[in-house]
């Protein structure tokens, strides 16, 4: 990291052109509402993606400060500045190389013990440097009170109160890290001290190693993260220092191998005599909202329950509300242009006029009118994770996940699936024990993603009305209970019993952001929407091109004739071909259900596509189709992710042949029991 890694870092930070003067570094711990200010001050100015030659997310965007435009950089959450992950390495070295002019530090008077512990690295590095005290009203519901002032004298730097959520101080913090822009204002960052017992072997250390420390990184920093055990400081001062040096300072390490209590006790003991001087907390036994909610939302037993009818409540909205807008976007809308096309293109030739009404209205339009629904599924999971309770359902689900050998951390990423299961698949990246994370890789596509919900949504209610609501629970459940019994066979046979800890931090509830939440429904909907302009019109044309290929005659199409190839496999399900190229055509991406059957269908756009539907097909055929669909085989792009994620073939190869076995096998029971009860 001392040289090449750091040079690179310089190099991809100042070659990325969203990057430019003057530079603010946003950080803080997870759940300090850092996301909160940044996407507050940059709103849709702001930039995705990933960290040069990392995996781990990168965020920048631009906002305007009396009249100048400022780059801020939203440096990835971290509990220290340690080499304990990517992202504490990236946020130490974007500090350190790329010099912004400005640090602003995010911590929560609500948990300022925990959040105090990154300022103290950060107050070494002796970066200029402004706290932002974020979380005054969760603070206030949990009875703590917090002065700023004494925190400000104790820290060395500017300690500004805020409610990023309200937008409560915003303004005044901007104004004093205009002044530090502006050099109007010298901060002097007290840091903790070593202890006194090892205070002179630091200073030996220092001047060890001063030589040979290279340009931008601080000789007492380096010095501190070597004594407290950095194994990536070390390796790289090694490496960059003669033998005869290195042997002087390892000697010295050897000698004193405790160095690293001493390191982080002075800085516990020092964060605690702050907390003593500057935070009033409530009486003991006093118990606060947070405290009160858990009693039932982490209970073993009603925990469960909460969660089940958290998940209950949110497919009820959906219905409730996406239902009315759905039939109205499908049987009038789309209806509509259909119509109209129809009209202006009259004298245009066949083909023209199928591929445009067919193949693209058909096809896309169907897809874009469950659109209401991913808008709904969106707003609720990113409300769920803004309040603060996706650590409770992690916590709560703990238990089942050791029936598969896995703790309730891969519940995080498992829970991410219901969005989408490539972020899923990524998000396993969490998971310390490698065995736990490829089991849980394995089993994430078993999660009922956003777009495979959508599909329910849109046939559920035209076949099973008011009762479309159970029907999704009920697959839902079939799912998650699915999940749980592979996982506990996979765990049993090829993963032998491992299990591992599981230790997780919970975040005090809060008011929801409207606009966090509003941003991130914007940007996963901007990004449907691309998709739908994009893939799925693409295979939405090439469906059209196959069913009117060789001789504009559809059941005598090369589609159908793909379609009755697998068609005896989908007859024990109640398929026809039609039903069985839908299913077929989810793997490119599971929102081409809708839009192959908008193209199959297509001459029924009178009257709608789920009016065509229910004409075509029972209750039963239905729900095994919907069945099938939501535990067919993972999409393209999560199978690109397991393949990213695992680096085999192997592995991908099992959990796509687990669920076409799944998925085949309990779509064949769904028809023959809902045949049996007369649906």
């Amino acid at each position: 990291m001392l040289h090449h890694h750091g040079q690179a870092t310089r190099s991809a930070v100042h070659s990325d052109p969203i990057f430019f003067e003057p530079l603010i570094a946003l950080a803080g711990q997870p759940n300090m509402g850092k996301s909160t200010l940044f996407n507050l001050l940059t709103g849709l100015n702001q930039h995705v993606g990933n960290w040069p030659g990392k995996t781990v997310e990168k965020r920048d965007g631009v906002f305007t400060l009396n009249g100048k435009q400022v780059c801020l950089v939203d440096l990835p959450g971290t509990y220290s500045l340690t080499a304990n992950s990517p992202e504490e390495v990236i946020a130490r070295e974007f500090i350190l190389l790329s010099r912004p002019v400005v640090t602003v530090a995010v911590v929560s008077a609500a948990n300022l013990e925990r959040s105090l512990y990154l300022v103290a690295e950060l107050a070494a590095l002796q970066t200029p440097m402004v706290v932002a005290l974020n979380m005054l009203d969760v603070a206030d519901q949990e009875g703590i009170q917090v002065n700023a002032d004494a925190l400000e004298a104790e820290l060395g730097v500017p300690v500004i109160p805020i409610i990023a959520s309200k937008a409560v101080g915003v303004r005044k913090l901007l104004d004093v890290v205009d002044e530090m822009i502006q050099g109007r204002m010298d901060v002097n960052p007290k840091a903790p001290t070593i202890r006194e017992d090892h205070y002179a072997v630091l200073q030996k250390l220092k001047v060890l190693i001063s030589d040979h420390v290279p340009a931008g990184y601080p000789v007492d920093w380096i010095a501190l993260k070597i004594l407290e055990g950095d194994a990536e400081i070390t390796a790289d001062l090694r490496s960059n220092m003669p033998s005869d040096a290195w042997h002087s300072v390892n000697n010295i390490l050897l000698q004193h191998d405790d160095a690293f209590m001493a390191v982080a006790s002075a800085r516990y003991e020092w964060i605690v005599r702050i907390i003593k001087k500057v935070v009033s907390s409530p009486n003991y036994g006093q118990i606060g909202l947070t405290e009160r909610i858990d009693r039932w939302a982490t209970h073993p037993f009603y925990g469960l329950i909460v969660l089940m009818l958290i998940l209950g409540l949110v497919f009820w909205v959906v219905f409730t509300i996406s239902a009315p807008i759905q039939q109205w976007l499908d049987g009038v809308l789309i209806t509509a242009i259909s119509e109209w096309s129809s009209g202006i293109l009259a004298s245009a030739p066949v083909w023209v006029r199928g591929i445009l009404i067919d193949g693209f209205i058909g096809g896309v339009g169907s897809v874009i009118t469950f659109l209401p629904v991913l808008v709904i599924f969106f707003m609720a999971f990113a409300l769920l994770e803004d309040i603060g309770y996706m650590a409770r359902a992690a916590y709560v689900m703990d238990n089942f996940m050791h029936l598969m050998g896995l703790h309730g951390k891969s519940f995080l990423p498992l829970f991410l699936g219901f969005g989408c299961n490539v972020p899923a698949v990524i998000g396993t990246r969490v998971i310390d024990s490698w065995s736990s994370r490829l089991l849980t890789i394995i089993l994430a596509p078993l999660v009922p993603c956003t777009a495979r919900m959508a599909v329910v949504a849109f046939i559920a209610p035209a076949f099973f009305g008011r009762n479309a609501f159970w029907v999704t629970w009920g697959i839902v459940l079939l799912s998650l209970l699915i999940l749980v019994l592979m996982g506990a066979l996979l765990n049993r046979t090829v993963f032998k019993g491992q299990r591992s800890s599981f230790i997780m931090e919970m975040p005090l509830y809060h008011v929801p952001n409207r606009r966090t939440i509003s941003l991130l429904v914007w940007q996963r909907t901007l990004s449907f929407i691309r998709k739908a302009g994009t893939s799925i019109l693409v295979i939405s044309l090439i469906v059209w091109l196959l069913s009117y290929l060789p001789g504009g005659d559809l059941n005598g199409s090369y589609l159908a004739w793909i379609g009755n190839i697998f068609e005896p496999v989908g007859r024990w399900m109640g398929f026809d071909w039609r039903l069985t190229v839908a299913l077929l055509s989810s793997f490119a991406a599971k929102e081409n259900v809708i839009a192959t059957l908008g193209v199959l269908f297509g001459g029924s756009a009178d009257s709608g596509l789920t009016a065509a539907l229910t004409a075509a097909y029972s209750p039963a055929t239905a729900l095994a189709f919907l069945v099938t669909a939501v535990l067919f085989i993972p999409c393209a792009g999560t199978v690109a992710a397991m393949r990213q994620e695992t680096g085999s073939w192997r592995w991908v190869f099992v959990s796509v042949t687990m669920m076409l076995f799944i998925s085949l096998i309990f779509g064949f029971l769904a028809y023959h029991i809902a045949g049996l009860i007369g649906l």
